[in-house]
């Protein structure tokens, strides 16, 4: 399935912006009223929403964001990655109980559609791990809320977070070939 020009333009408008948010709000606190980038992220989630199949996650994600947009308070804006975290959280965790199948089973099958019954076994267990990074990196997200560091809150969800799920997606590639390679799939 390929994507028209503009909503590839959109969606890779919409990551930047998502990946740049805690350097937006580094720079803009103190200078903007919050409400004004609270409102921004909230038009964003909904032309996600949208426009670009967000499903119910990016709905729930939106409703939440709205709510500290009502809130209209400057510690509302640091709150937005661990509602990230929360919201992917129960998502994976949704789709391992409630909502089969697994998310990961699902991103794997975009690729192998025919994903065999060890590959089923194997995207349950990954999505039992994104489960607890997201879980992990949501605690310390809130962490850095509650502590009141604003340079910290910066550092941790502007870069570290993003290392730790790269650094976790690297892992699981690595794992992922040498599961294959062993079960003669390679």
């Amino acid at each position: 399935m390929t994507l028209p020009a503009w909503r590839k333009l959109l969606w890779s408008g919409l990551v930047l912006l998502t990946l740049s948010y805690p350097l937006l709000v580094w720079f803009t606190l103190g200078r903007l009223d919050p409400r004004w980038l609270m409102l921004a992220l909230l038009i964003l989630l909904g032309l996600r929403s949208r426009w670009l199949d967000g499903g119910w996650p990016f709905r729930v994600l939106t409703l939440a964001v709205l709510g500290l947009l009502l809130w209209g308070r400057e510690v509302a804006l640091l709150w937005y990655p661990v509602l990230v975290n929360g919201v992917f959280l129960i998502w994976f965790l949704a789709s391992l109980w409630w909502f089969p199948p697994p998310v990961v089973e699902r991103l794997a099958r975009l690729l192998d559609p025919d994903l065999p019954p060890e590959g089923v076994r194997y995207t349950r267990k990954v999505t039992w791990v994104w489960c607890l990074f997201f879980l992990i990196n949501g605690s310390i997200a809130a962490f850095t809320v509650w502590q009141g560091d604003l340079r910290w809150w910066t550092w941790y969800n502007g870069l570290i977070a993003y290392l730790l799920a790269g650094l976790l997606m690297a892992v699981e590639y690595g794992v992922r070939r040498w599961v294959r390679r062993r079960n003669g799939h390679a």
